[in-house]
C-alpha cells in the first residue's frame, strides 16, 4: 500500500504529464506479459509519448484538477494511460499496430482516448477507427497522387495527339 507522499507524488506526475499531453489513450493491460508491454512503452517513447501507470481514483484526481472530462472509473480492469504530446491519431496508430501485433490469447486492449485540444472523448470503437487511418505522410503521398493523377492523363492525350498529327 502506498503512503500518503507516494500518492502525492504520484499525483504530482500525473499532473505534469497531463499538462504536456495534447492526446491520451487509455489500454487495459491485464495478462499482458512484461516484455510485449515494454515494447508498447519504446514504441510510444520514439513519438515523445509516456505510458503510465496510475490508480484509477488518483487519475481521477488528475483529471479533476486539469479539468479533462474523463472519468478512469469507468473502465473494467487495470487501466494505463498513455500521454501523448501529439495528435490522437499517431499514438492511436502506434497503439492499434502493437494490438494486432499480439497473440489472439492476449487481453490488451484500447479503451479509449482524449483529445486535450478539442476536449473530446474517444470511445473504444472509436480509437480503433482512428488507430486504422494511415500515418499523416501517407494521406500526403496519397492527396499528391490523386492530384497528379488528372495532370499525367492530360500530358499523355496531348502526347499522343501530336503523334497522330505527325
Amino acid at each position: 500500500m502506498k503512503s500518503k507522499l507516494q500518492k502525492k507524488q504520484e499525483i504530482e506526475q500525473g499532473n505534469a504529464l497531463a499538462t504536456d499531453a495534447q492526446s491520451l489513450v487509455f489500454v487495459d493491460f491485464s495478462k499482458t506479459p512484461v516484455k510485449q508491454v515494454t515494447q508498447l512503452k519504446n514504441s510510444a517513447r520514439a513519438l515523445g509519448a509516456t505510458y503510465r501507470v496510475i490508480k484509477k481514483r488518483l487519475l481521477k484526481r488528475v483529471f479533476t484538477e486539469k479539468d479533462i472530462t474523463v472519468d478512469p472509473e469507468q473502465f473494467n480492469g487495470q487501466v494505463a494511460t498513455i500521454f501523448s504530446p501529439g495528435d490522437i491519431s499517431e499514438i492511436g496508430g502506434v497503439v492499434y499496430r502493437f494490438i494486432k501485433g499480439l497473440d489472439k490469447d492476449t487481453s490488451f486492449q484500447m479503451l479509449g482516448g482524449y483529445a486535450a485540444e478539442t476536449k473530446k472523448f474517444f470511445s473504444q470503437e472509436d480509437m480503433t477507427r482512428i488507430g486504422q487511418l494511415p500515418s499523416r505522410e501517407v494521406l500526403l503521398a496519397q492527396l499528391m497522387g490523386m492530384l497528379q493523377a488528372p495532370m499525367r492523363q492530360l500530358a499523355y492525350t496531348l502526347d499522343q495527339v501530336a503523334r497522330k498529327k505527325k
